[in-house]
């Protein structure tokens, strides 16, 4: 009779301890993420898709009237074509377990393989992190598109960001990021190259992309002779006005995390926007006697390009030296084009592949926060930050020449002249900017 009691009661024991006493696995769960880290990384992903409408005015107001739809189509499309691919394999290729130092496994997280609303990157969702760099990934390539702009076939604009973004981005994303070679700890002495939100990354290589495409390709028709001027600065105005705005969320949301590295991203980018435009300003009064309100703007965008790189690392001091160095270095990066002949019709070259040079060199210079720079003595950095911008710029050249040529001899790359004379409004998209 003890025995057939005994088992029942054992039962109804263990239930009254799992009742009162909660299982000791409770007490291993998974980490959470941080909410305020969450809904500032949130914030900033948002941020930084805002900048691809603003990119959309910035460069539509520069172009000639019959191609307005047709340079703003360039920043739209981008966002589309460069989120699906970045779902896909972009992400994997950058942030995928590394293949030598190269590059990520395409395979490791192609269509997001493998991660869940649990998993986390640093403190936040894995899936926001995701979106956050995915913006990057998606206004990299639009940026190449304003030295191409008037002149090339939409279907070839939209093949072509799709294999840069792919062959160029996500590997150098890697490189920087992802645990590649150029990774703080991969490069000579441990130190790494700095690169805080893009300034090789994103700038330096559309830029240099930009340039290689643009000779290539070949001038527009009637330039520098022709009829060239913008047709919409207001537009131009209020896309440098939204870039400034969401450039916040660009470089202080690469702290990753609503903390006091964000907060200094956040300082010295408004700073440097600012100390960039008084020194475009201030070069153009002095060459052309007189300040213009596209000299303005492209000096705001010449300091946000030059602070990138720099924004976790260096002082507010440090900022205005590198904005106002920015805006004058840029400026003249822009009239070069008048003396070496080649078309570059925005000036991504000039502002984005000299502005994010300059910001390179820069932060290996005045690093003195989380890093060390030459002013602190370490002159290794700046080694290494020359490193990052030689093998970058190599490499971004190298695959766009060869995108390049082979889109242009399979596909066509430029409109042909008649096409060009229209504009590309009609010729590619059927619809005109403007119905008077």
């Amino acid at each position: 009779m003890f025995k057939r009691q005994t088992f029942p009661c054992l039962i109804l024991l263990l239930l009254a301890v799992l009742l009162v006493q909660p299982p000791v696995f409770a007490e291993t769960s998974s980490p959470t993420a941080n909410p305020g880290d969450t809904a500032w990384m949130l914030i900033s992903s948002a941020l930084v898709m805002l900048m691809l409408p603003g990119l959309a005015l910035f460069y539509g107001g520069m172009v000639r009237r019959k191609n307005v739809l047709s340079s703003m189509m360039h920043s739209f499309v981008a966002l589309g074509v460069m989120t699906i691919q970045w779902i896909f394999i972009g992400y994997s290729i950058a942030f995928g377990d590394s293949i030598g130092g190269f590059m990520g496994n395409p395979l490791d997280k192609f269509l997001l393989r493998g991660i869940t609303p649990e998993t986390l990157t640093g403190t936040i969702p894995e899936y926001v992190f995701i979106m956050f760099q995915g913006m990057f990934a998606a206004i990299t390539p639009a940026l190449i598109s304003g030295a191409l702009a008037e002149r090339i076939r939409f279907r070839t604009y939209v093949t072509f960001i799709l294999l840069w973004g792919t062959l160029v981005y996500a590997p150098l994303a890697h490189w920087v990021w992802g645990g590649g070679w150029l990774s703080q700890g991969h490069l000579l002495n441990g130190l790494g190259a700095l690169d805080f939100a893009g300034g090789t990354v994103v700038h330096l290589s559309s830029g240099i992309s930009a340039l290689v495409a643009v000779i290539l390709l070949g001038k527009r028709r009637g330039y520098p002779s022709g009829d060239m001027l913008p047709h919409n600065l207001t537009f131009t105005l209020l896309g440098a006005g939204l870039l400034w705005f969401g450039w916040f969320g660009f470089n202080a949301g690469s702290a990753v995390a609503a903390n006091a590295q964000a907060g200094l991203a956040f300082v010295v980018t408004h700073i440097a926007a600012a100390s960039g435009a008084i020194g475009w300003l201030i070069a153009e009064r002095i060459h052309q006697g007189r300040p213009s309100a596209l000299g303005a703007a492209s000096g705001i965008v010449a300091g946000l390009v030059g602070i990138t790189p720099a924004a976790g690392f260096v002082a507010p001091w440090a900022a205005i030296i590198i904005g106002f160095g920015a805006g004058v270095i840029c400026y003249w990066g822009v009239l070069a084009k008048g003396r070496f002949g080649y078309d570059d019709s925005l000036d991504a070259f000039g502002v984005h592949g000299v502005g994010g040079t300059w910001g390179a060199i820069a932060t290996g210079i005045f690093a003195t926060i989380g890093a060390t720079g030459l002013v602190l003595g370490n002159f290794q950095q700046l080694v290494n930050q020359i490193i990052g911008v030689v093998a970058a710029g190599l490499y971004a050249a190298a695959v766009t020449f060869i995108l390049v040529k082979v889109l242009d001899a399979t596909m066509g790359f430029r409109v042909d002249d008649e096409q060009e004379q229209m504009g590309l409004d009609q010729v590619e998209h059927g619809e005109v900017g403007y119905n008077f």
